[in-house]
């Protein structure tokens, strides 16, 4: 076990429950800085297998190599910015053999984090005079945090905008920020939707149904008329893959295209479920 502990380089430095089942965690490099990274990469986060899980989790799994590091990959959804923390946005997958070991841990508890940071799912080739939307269900917002954290700017020509679905309200990760930015920047809309309003104690009263009803019935451009058209707008998916497809369908058949690094395009989708 101290060859174990000896590996794990950070910090959990806040642990915010959103929701039963949904986390934010910041977690601090002990001892060493964090790489440079772009809005919308990933890192990777890892503990040992004897590391304790949560009770609400599935019983545990015995695995062939109890000394070796359990690592799974997370989008960042901290700023750019800023490089003394990184945060995450985690649902517990009950039977998984990382989150409910993630969901165990508290305030002070010791982690690995990778020194490296990775992915393509940014800004990085998105032309500054084009508008974006971003589309996501569940954690998938976690890499639109770190973008608008990092790149939005009030009152600036370039819009933004959110969408973002749930099973239920108080499974909106960060609607108090995106509401707040909502307010404060005219060129900011965020749009939530949630998929079971029956559930709800107290009736709901914004969009419900799936992301791709919202988008049908042409919600956003009606409530900040801002018309996504693939002349000015560059579209971002992640989170569902279910959602991902249909979404990718009705885009391709108002003109976007799939944004490949040998084919430009104005559609990006982060494909990790």
């Amino acid at each position: 076990m101290s060859g174990q502990t000896d590996q794990l380089n950070a910090i959990v430095g806040q642990r915010i429950e959103v929701s039963p089942g949904l986390i934010v965690l910041r977690v601090v490099p002990d001892g060493w800085k964090l790489a440079d990274f772009e809005a919308g990469q990933f890192a990777v986060l890892g503990l040992p297998a004897t590391a304790s899980r949560h009770p609400v989790s599935d019983p545990k799994q015995e695995r062939a190599d109890p000394d070796k590091l359990i690592k799974r990959a997370y989008s960042i959804a901290s700023s750019s910015v800023a490089n003394e923390y990184v945060e995450f946005f985690i649902v517990m997958v009950r039977s998984g053999a990382l989150t409910p070991r993630l969901f165990a841990l508290s305030v002070g508890d010791r982690l690995w984090l990778s020194p490296k940071v990775s992915g393509l799912f940014t800004l990085a080739e998105v032309p500054r005079d084009q508008h974006v939307l971003l589309i996501s269900t569940g954690t998938g917002l976690a890499p639109y945090m770190s973008m608008l954290r990092s790149d939005l700017v009030c009152d600036d020509p370039r819009r933004f905008a959110v969408i973002h679905g749930a099973r239920h309200s108080w499974d909106l990760g960060y609607r108090s920020e995106l509401l707040t930015l909502d307010r404060m920047c005219p060129n900011f809309t965020y749009l939530a939707t949630i998929s079971r309003p029956e559930e709800e104690p107290i009736q709901w009263a914004g969009e419900t149904g799936y992301i791709q009803d919202v988008w049908q019935r042409g919600v956003l451009e009606e409530s900040s008329k801002f018309r996504a058209s693939p002349d000015d707008t560059h579209v971002f998916l992640c989170g569902n893959p279910s959602m991902i497809v249909t979404m990718e369908k009705l885009l391709n058949e108002q003109g976007f295209k799939e944004h490949k690094r040998n084919e430009p395009g104005n559609l990006h989708m982060e494909k990790y479920w």
